[in-house]
């Protein structure tokens, strides 16, 4: 069993938590799921990704698991030193894409529990409800996650999505 810490959320991370939540916005407005993740390295190296479900037809283009193919070229150090930040707790595939590219911290402002509770249920898949800290809890290395963050918007971008 992995170790799972926490940190506290920053100011800082709230920055990046609002980018990351602009960026679900962008994937609502073009028709996607609105769902935006940005994968902050050490040295201040940023790559953004966001929901592509819908424009694409890929049911695994949620917006981590995008962003861990975008920084797929990162140098492994470099990602356990990296911090993953997106507007919603990742889902099951989503936490097991983030646990197996290394990435060290995680940190999201809407929790999974909150969103399941907007959304009354899925058309054609049902929900698959595991917290993302059950599926690093279950791994062999440490990790660090922090959230969910009380930011107002990271629920808004939701709200009258799913009906």
């Amino acid at each position: 069993m992995a170790i799972v810490t926490s940190r506290g959320i920053t100011a800082a991370d709230e920055t990046y938590l609002e980018r990351a939540v602009a960026l679900a916005w962008d994937a609502r407005k073009r028709g996607d799921q609105p769902f935006g993740a940005l994968l902050v390295g050490p040295a201040g190296n940023v790559a953004e990704a966001m929901n592509s479900t819908v424009t694409r037809s890929d049911p695994t283009g949620h917006a981590e698991t995008n962003l861990v193919r975008a920084a797929g070229d990162w140098e492994m150090t470099v990602l356990g030193e990296s911090t993953l930040y997106t507007s919603t707790e990742p889902c099951a595939m989503c936490a097991g894409a983030i646990y197996w590219s290394g990435i060290g911290r995680l940190v999201f402002a809407f929790a999974a529990d909150e969103l399941g509770a907007m959304v009354d249920g899925e058309d054609v898949v049902p929900p698959l409800r595991l917290s993302s800290r059950e599926v690093f809890a279950r791994g062999g290395r440490p990790m660090v996650i922090d959230g969910p963050a009380a930011l107002p918007s990271a629920a808004d971008v939701h709200r009258d999505f799913w009906k």
